[in-house]
């Protein structure tokens, strides 16, 4: 089988969130932060004959940079890896008891007290504020009458800000997330839903990718 550059950079996101992966029988690609703060999930054209781990998936995706339309055949110990001209075999690790593995059934996702469109040049600009600030947090705030996306240091009083309003509401809340998790998220617009039990989901409106996300213990959510 051949891999879809749309795959390729799918798993290059992944590798920002977990150095290994576990590829998983049939076209549904998942990975999970050693910490299990990111949960990602998506759908690939490309159906996987088998289930196999991979230990360092960025030197998986180098080794296939080598090769101009690389052939993927899956063998019992290893992946060979063909074009015209080249071959190479790309062994498994061990086992998948060796890393952070996503749970076998979906997450369920509570009802969710705030939802909202997050515009990809929103997105963008709250991150590079984040970073270029070096601020740790991004904060989703409701006043009752408008959702704002706030990057800050919330243990500071005195902290740096950049805000940017993204919506209406009728409830008060303030969700935290760390700015170190929102910058593996891949680019692009997305549904946003949040909860009162401290969990973010994270739906791209081009394709199935979705992310779900710890929010901080102090967030805080009044209605």
């Amino acid at each position: 089988m051949k891999v879809s550059d749309r795959t390729i950079n799918l798993l290059k996101n992944y590798a920002n969130i977990n150095q290994s992966i576990e590829f998983r029988e049939g076209n549904i690609l998942k990975t999970v932060s050693p910490l299990n703060t990111i949960l990602a999930s998506v759908e690939t054209e490309e159906v996987f004959p088998r289930t196999f781990p991979i230990y360092e998936l960025s030197r998986f995706l180098g080794t296939l940079d080598l090769f101009n339309n690389p052939e993927l055949d899956f063998t019992d110990n290893g992946v060979s890896i063909t074009d015209d001209k080249h071959e190479a075999t790309y062994r498994y690790c061990g086992s998948s008891s060796m890393f952070q593995t996503p749970p076998d059934k979906d997450i369920t996702f509570p009802e969710p007290e705030v939802e909202f469109r997050l515009t990809h040049d929103v997105f963008k600009k709250t991150i590079n504020a984040a970073n270029i600030l070096g601020l740790p947090e991004v904060v989703v705030e409701g006043d009752g009458t408008e959702i704002r996306l706030l990057v800050s240091d919330t243990g500071n009083v005195s902290s740096d800000n950049f805000s940017t309003g993204v919506g209406p509401t009728d409830k008060t809340f303030r969700m935290i997330f760390k700015t170190e998790n929102l910058n593996k998220i891949m680019e692009g617009a997305y549904d946003v839903a949040l909860s009162s039990k401290r969990i973010s989901r994270f739906l791209r409106t081009t394709d199935t990718l979705k992310y779900y996300i710890a929010l901080e213990q102090n967030s805080s959510f009044e209605g």
